[in-house]
């Protein structure tokens, strides 16, 4: 199992990035995946999911209406579009297959001016 997460860099506040995640060594297409994030001494936290089939999404409330999550399952990809980035969006990125431990490394997204 191989999740590598790219995308990640310096952004000016209100700014966009589209981060993507390239899965492979599993059945990526029969997986809900999601995107997680964690910030410099916090906790890991879930920013959104996806359904298998994309028929639904999930968001935490702090990226609700600025995030989309999105997926396509012919190039095992999922992706997360960032918009109105804030400072407090600051973090590592990683994407995860639900209800398995395995992670890639992870992409700085780093909101400043």
């Amino acid at each position: 199992v191989q999740l590598v997460e790219s995308g990640g860099g310096l952004v000016q506040p209100g700014g966009s990035l589209r981060l993507s995640c390239a899965a492979s060594g599993f059945a990526f297409s029969s997986f809900t995946m999601s995107w997680y994030r964690q910030a410099p001494g916090k906790q890991r936290e879930l920013v959104a999911n996806i359904s298998n089939r994309a028929f639904s999404t999930n968001y935490a409330d702090s990226v609700k209406g600025r995030f989309t999550i999105s997926r396509d399952n012919a190039k095992n990809t999922v992706y997360l579009q960032m918009s109105s980035l804030k400072p407090e969006d600051t973090a590592v990125y990683y994407c995860n297959a639900a209800g398995t431990q395995n992670w890639g490394k992870g992409t700085l997204v780093t909101v400043s001016s």
